[in-house]
């Protein structure tokens, strides 16, 4: 190749746009406000055998793209060795033209391999595989300094109520790190009650977290509170609720009573009481994180676990996951007027998968925006299958037509991965480009002052602020 395929322009296609990126967004730091790192791996300063337990294992995008390729299980999830896995991986990426994962596997291997002079496919996979290895062997190579190499100075793990959140402890108190790594609240298992054994197990392991025995509604919420408390002081700030649309069903306190005893006592819930059970704990959820001057994130849209037999053997977050197509509008309205209504709304990021709800999410904004921080309420950043060009590009226009984009606070991982960082790169280079663009076009203002003013908010000064990380 003349040129490599990775090089110091990828993506910018103007002299405006290699401007914003290179003098205004290519050397900020990197706040990861969602992502699913592994706190015990950061702790620890985790190392890996190999590329392929670094690249694949948990990686299910990838499993995706090998199993569309026809690749057998074993090459996946399954007992294939690792250089197998790999060239089954390397065999199926050149057929991934145009999806993300070619871009972000090859923007990977540059940045942390210094693979730039091969693309990865079949007759190049063993030698990549070996230099991979090579770099993964060095003393460096960990990760703790895969997170100061991507200039990463804050992260939010993803965590449930029960957790001892000893890694996040072990971390803060080492001098020697400062990349800082909190804990997020997710509470979704504290309000599936679609299976009673299941909710109940869970209960029992929220009430020894709690150090209390949990028999009542009442209880419960004292258990829910004590640990939110708990996490609270460990630096927690963020909540995040992975639900297929919001909850907002009318329900008295004494149906809720009712509710809980009745699954308490192991009987299943019908529909009508497993939504009325969800719609009340967003309430108190909300109300709680209102109390603590938290941010609510809402993921909505994912239609999970669709393959039944791949599951059985699997289990869930392997892959089999889709978009759902459901209403989301009057629900959501509701939910937030309810909590707007006693002015108990917290700081909200609504993050869509359905890319049809772009506008409706990005309309729904401005309905309950407030004074306490500009941006009150907030569009996420394309998450999960819309984490691409076309997707991301149509949240910044949903959220530019209705909002203001100079308040959005960018980009996160949503990633087990710590090579992912090249995600916030690739999102900096995308948002520099459609401005550059515009600029380039007279649709915006040739003045790189001002553009790259809220190119640097957008990538980094906005979610410092909004969140109240104080790293500024």
């Amino acid at each position: 190749m003349s040129k490599p395929f990775i090089h110091d322009d990828f993506l910018l296609q103007t002299p405006q746009a290699r401007t914003l990126y290179h003098e205004y967004a290519e050397e900020l730091p990197i706040i990861d406000y969602h992502c699913h790192l592994p706190p015990r791996q950061v702790a620890k300063d985790h190392r890996w055998e190999s590329i392929t337990e670094i690249w694949l294992g948990g990686d299910h995008y990838k499993w995706r793209v090998m199993r569309s390729n026809g690749v057998d299980e074993k090459f996946c999830t399954g007992d294939a060795g690792d250089w197998e896995k790999f060239a089954a991986f390397a065999a199926s990426l050149p057929r991934a033209m145009r999806n993300p994962m070619y871009h972000w596997c090859h923007l990977e291997l540059a940045r942390y391999f210094g693979v730039t002079d091969k693309l990865l496919g079949p007759d190049t996979a063993r030698e990549i595989y070996d230099r991979c290895n090579e770099v993964i062997r060095s003393p460096e190579f960990t990760a703790r300094n895969l997170m100061k190499k991507s200039n990463v100075v804050l992260v939010c793990t993803t965590d449930d109520p029960v957790d001892s959140l000893e890694h996040h402890q072990a971390v803060a108190a080492d001098d020697s790190f400062d990349v800082r790594m909190l804990p997020t609240w997710r509470p979704d298992k504290g309000m599936a009650v679609e299976s009673a054994e299941t909710f109940n197990a869970w209960v029992d392991k929220l009430a020894a977290a709690a150090g209390m025995q949990i028999h009542t509604f009442a209880e419960y919420m004292q258990a829910m509170k004590k640990r939110h408390e708990f996490f609270h002081a460990a630096g927690c700030r963020l909540s995040d609720h992975g639900i297929e649309t919001a909850y907002a069903a009318e329900v008295s306190d004494e149906q809720v009573d009712d509710i809980f005893k009745k699954i308490r006592d192991g009987a299943e819930l019908s529909g009508e009481e497993v939504l009325a059970f969800k719609s009340a704990m967003l309430l108190e959820f909300g109300w709680m994180d209102h109390a603590k001057g938290w941010t609510q994130q809402f993921h909505f849209g994912a239609l999970r676990n669709n393959n039944t037999r791949r599951f059985r053997e699997l289990g869930p977050d392997t892959g089999f996951d889709s978009i759902v197509d459901i209403e989301i509008a009057k629900p959501l309205s509701k939910l937030l007027d309810t909590l707007d209504s006693t002015n108990q709304l917290a700081k909200t990021i609504l993050y869509n998968l359905n890319p049809r709800d772009n506008e409706l999410l990005a309309t729904m904004l401005g309905n309950f925006q407030g004074p306490e921080v500009p941006g009150k309420i907030q569009l996420g950043s394309g998450w999960w299958f819309l984490d691409n060009i076309d997707g991301m590009t149509r949240q910044i226009e949903a959220l530019s037509n209705t909002g203001l984009l100079g308040r959005f606070v960018g980009m996160l991982t949503d990633s087990r991965s710590f090579l992912s960082y090249t995600r916030h790169e690739y999102f900096r280079r995308l948002v520099c480009n459609l401005l550059g663009g515009e600029m380039a076009a007279g649709l915006l203002p040739n003045d790189m002052n001002l553009i790259g003013e809220m190119v640097k908010n957008i990538s980094y000064h906005n979610a410092a602020r909004y969140f109240g990380f104080e790293l500024e």
